[in-house]
């Protein structure tokens, strides 16, 4: 790829990133609850949703204390934009119909509290990530995707049972600090971005992730990139404006494998 298609990428990119401003309160509220439902539905498509454990939060453009979640016992597969619930900062459903799950806001509350940057966060139990969780370690820079990651994700290593208590929720952020991701050991996996589409991407990719290192250490022993190296990487696959156009192919496949979703 030459120089200029990578420039025209990266400026077609920005483009989009950069749309919010230009859109009223609500197209841009239009536009979260369009991309928090077909996150749900990607996150369906590829297996992380467990019963009804997960959730996906965006914050609401303009009642910033207030987010837009799943309701509880929809399955992921089959959630529609007109299910979702917005909740406020008391733990209150404001607007939809359905219940909300007491992990969802324990969780999710804080972070959205702890981080004003955070547009958007998303935690589930998908598979990879809670095996890696329960090794209670941080990932390891291995491969090129590993490095959106490098010196960008936390250890919540004080699992102190089902997300209910508030006080679970407060540790769980303080534990995220300023980072993209974090693995609550022997839980799953959360991320957080300063859009729904970056949120979501970290997610999948961090959950792919978790399943290349389990992978390579089932098979052998890893070689790590070198430090600097990866930091390196980490500048064009690490961004915010990186996550945001990763997730853009997805989006396109899952609207148009089921447009239902935005009944």
């Amino acid at each position: 790829m030459s120089n200029q298609d990578t420039n025209a990428i990266v400026m077609n990119a920005d483009t989009e990133a950069m749309a919010p401003l230009t859109r009223s309160v609500e197209d841009e509220r239009e536009h979260r609850k369009r991309q928090l439902t077909a996150a749900f539905r990607l996150f369906g498509k590829f297996g992380f949703d467990e019963g009804v454990a997960g959730h996906i939060t965006v914050r609401d453009p303009e009642h910033t204390d207030h987010f837009w979640v799943n309701p509880m016992g929809v399955s992921f597969k089959q959630i529609k934009q007109s299910q979702l619930l917005l909740v406020n900062h008391k733990g209150e459903v404001v607007e939809g119909h359905g219940l909300l799950n007491g992990a969802a806001f324990t969780i999710h509350s804080h972070v959205h509290a702890a981080r004003p940057d955070v547009v958007a966060a998303a935690h589930a139990h998908s598979i990879h990530g809670k095996a890696w969780a329960s090794l209670g370690r941080l990932l390891d820079p291995i491969t090129q995707d590993a490095c959106a990651f490098f010196e960008d994700h936390a250890l919540y290593d004080d699992f102190g049972g089902v997300a209910l208590e508030m006080e679970e929720g407060e540790r769980i952020a303080k534990a995220l600090g300023a980072k993209k991701a974090a693995i609550l050991q022997n839980h799953g996996l959360i991320t957080v971005g300063q859009s729904v589409e970056s949120a979501a991407w970290w997610y999948i990719t961090l959950e792919r992730t978790c399943q290349a290192q389990l992978l390579a250490e089932a098979a052998g022993k890893p070689k790590s990139i070198a430090p600097d190296v990866a930091r390196k990487t980490y500048e064009t696959v690490g961004s915010e404006l990186a996550g945001l156009f990763q997730f853009s192919p997805l989006f396109n496949v899952i609207t148009a494998e089921q447009p239902d979703m935005f009944e």
